[in-house]
């Protein structure tokens, strides 16, 4: 029996959520059921895509992600289970939300899921809760072992499957020019797509000051120089730094504060940053 792990932009102010629960205990009472994460910003699709790549790979090999931001729900975009190369299950909405996935961990194999089969009986009129009668349903069976990945549907290729846009990070002039990619929420540091093995290319120990440069596509936001530290611990309550987050890429916080509320900063590919030595 594989672990059932859930991720949509409900909330849990209803009883949304719990309908998904429900159906998976209808289909199997005794499969484990958990939880990614309810708050997605609703209709987020990029921020879905990464906090899959934030937990996926730290689940047991054979667990089964059920994830659901939907702004496209009863149109005529495809519903698809995805098995990366850690042998991880993916149950999504196919807009997008694979997109990290795929850029890091590797898919390899894509099916688009039969509705015709997996769908919650009598439920077929129902056009906006795909989450329930589809992904929580084909997830439950899949994660019971009632049917096997082959019994999701048709296989498509991996290359069809559809992606996000992404900048790549680039160095210039010995500067790493990149995007902020996601916030830690409940902290307000931002995350940004800069690895830390390009970071290293800089030079750059800890201890040492960084110069950080955020803006938008219209205007400049953020300049100043911080501690590159390893932890918070290594600058003052209140004080600015750079460091090295969970995922192995380059984050900014203040110690104890929000970076991204104090300088209203927000994510994607839009939201740029700079970061190179200290010009003093």
């Amino acid at each position: 029996m594989r672990a059932l792990v859930f991720q949509s932009d409900f909330g849990k102010a209803d009883g949304a959520v719990c309908a998904m629960y429900g159906v998976a205990q209808g289909v199997e009472p005794s499969l484990s059921l958990f939880d990614l994460t309810h708050d997605i910003e609703p209709y987020n699709i990029w921020e879905a895509s990464y906090r899959l790549i934030q937990t996926v790979e730290y689940w047991p090999a054979g667990t089964v992600f059920v994830s659901v931001v939907d702004p496209g729900v009863g149109s005529e975009r495809r519903s698809i289970a995805v098995l990366t190369r850690g042998g991880h299950y993916i149950i999504t909405p196919d807009n997008g939300t694979v997109t990290h996935i795929k850029r890091l961990c590797g898919i390899s194999e894509a099916r688009e899921i039969d509705e015709t089969e997996n769908r919650l009986p009598y439920s077929g009129d129902a056009y906006t809760f795909h989450g329930r009668d589809i992904y929580a349903y084909t997830g439950a069976r899949l994660a019971s072992s009632i049917i096997d990945f082959e019994g999701i549907g048709p296989q498509i290729p991996t290359d069809s499957l559809e992606t996000l846009p992404v900048v790549d990070p680039v160095v210039e002039d010995g500067v790493i020019h990149g995007t902020i990619d996601v916030l830690d929420i409940r902290f307000g540091s931002i995350w940004t797509n800069i690895p830390h093995s390009l970071f290293k290319t800089l030079g750059i120990d800890y201890g040492q000051r960084v110069q950080v440069t955020i803006r938008n596509d219209t205007r400049g936001l953020y300049r100043n120089v911080m501690t590159f530290g390893r932890s918070f611990a290594d600058v003052s309550v209140g004080e600015p730094l750079a460091y090295i987050n969970s995922l192995d890429f380059v984050a900014v916080a203040i110690n104890q504060g929000s970076f991204a509320r104090a300088y209203n900063i927000g994510t994607g590919t839009s939201w740029h940053i700079s970061v190179g030595p200290s010009p003093f």
